[in-house]
């Protein structure tokens, strides 16, 4: 195997609208990146494969993924996408497809888990010991680090289907979710501003009524999580967080909602240290999961 500069990983990050796949020793050694949409589970996956068959040999790959997903290595199941609204993903699994096609360590998490890692890792979350990381896009996903270590439980977080409150109650817009109608992801993800506004996001003025609504939506989620884990930064990504001018906003709603409570100078006077962008940026899934291979490496390394 080639060590002339150290082991080569492969990164998968799974979106439901595309996939990134990266062949990298590093952020800062990348051998090859590859995009393409999300379409079937054979189309999809068989064109990541072949990208990292064209680059082997690999070390370790690490596989970041949409959800629900099975996390659970002792399930039947493990590895799998579980009950995912995604059309055609249901049941799926991914990390036996993968498992049959590379003799190498595979690690398998959430995007948004293995966002948080690459952040904590190399990006906004460096140096702390508690991160939250929140996507807003295409859905509405959460994860974190607790001392170095991704948050895993009876399933994984779901952050996006927390339930908050209805705003706009005069409105007859339910809420896109199949599962929960008016969830936080129901309410604010990508689609769900398409739905009650009638244009894509990236469409609507910075002026526009609905930029408000989404930034109280996701303050009171943020306002929770605040309160439920203590984390030292929130990091908010996501292409629905490209429009800068949420930021401002979210900030000074969360403190309102807060209501002086936290006695954190990082609340109450730094508060624009606290509620940041991926300093990765749209890179953070991707990376996070070539640290995830990176780890799995190491752990077998030891285990010999």
């Amino acid at each position: 195997m080639n060590r002339k500069h150290g082991p080569l990983y492969g990164g998968m990050e799974s979106g439901g609208t595309k996939f990134v796949c990266m062949v990298a020793a590093g952020p800062d050694d990348i051998r090859g990146e590859i995009k393409f949409p999300t379409t079937t589970p054979e189309e999809t996956i068989g064109k990541a494969i072949a990208f990292f068959k064209v680059h082997e040999p690999l070390s370790a790959l690490g596989i970041a993924t949409f959800g629900p997903c099975d996390l659970n290595s002792a399930s039947p199941t493990y590895g799998y996408i579980t009950s995912t609204p995604k059309a055609g993903w249901k049941n799926v699994d991914m990390l036996g497809i993968f498992r049959r096609a590379f003799d190498v360590p595979i690690g398998f998490d959430t995007d948004v888990n293995l966002a948080a890692l690459g952040e904590w890792e190399w990006g906004a979350g460096q140096g702390l010991e508690t991160v939250i990381y929140l996507t807003v896009g295409t859905g509405i996903g959460g994860g974190g680090v607790i001392h170095g270590q991704m948050i895993h439980g009876l399933v994984h977080a779901e952050m996006g289907h927390i339930r908050v409150p209805r705003l706009d109650r005069g409105s007859d817009f339910a809420g896109i979710c199949p599962y929960h109608g008016d969830c936080l992801q129901g309410l604010a993800a990508g689609p769900a501003i398409e739905a009650k506004w009638g244009k894509p996001a990236e469409e609507l003025p910075p002026d526009h009524p609905a930029w408000q609504l989404e930034a109280r939506y996701l303050s009171l989620a943020i306002n929770d999580l605040i309160c439920v884990l203590s984390p030292q930064r929130i990091i908010l990504g996501g292409g629905v967080m490209h429009q800068a001018h949420l930021f401002p906003m979210i900030r000074e709603e969360v403190k309102r909602l807060l209501n002086g409570y936290i006695q954190s100078p990082m609340i109450l006077e730094r508060i624009e240290e606290y509620i940041v962008p991926p300093a990765l940026g749209d890179r953070a899934g991707v990376l996070g999961a070539l640290e995830l291979a990176r780890k799995k490496w190491n752990a077998e390394r030891e285990e010999l």
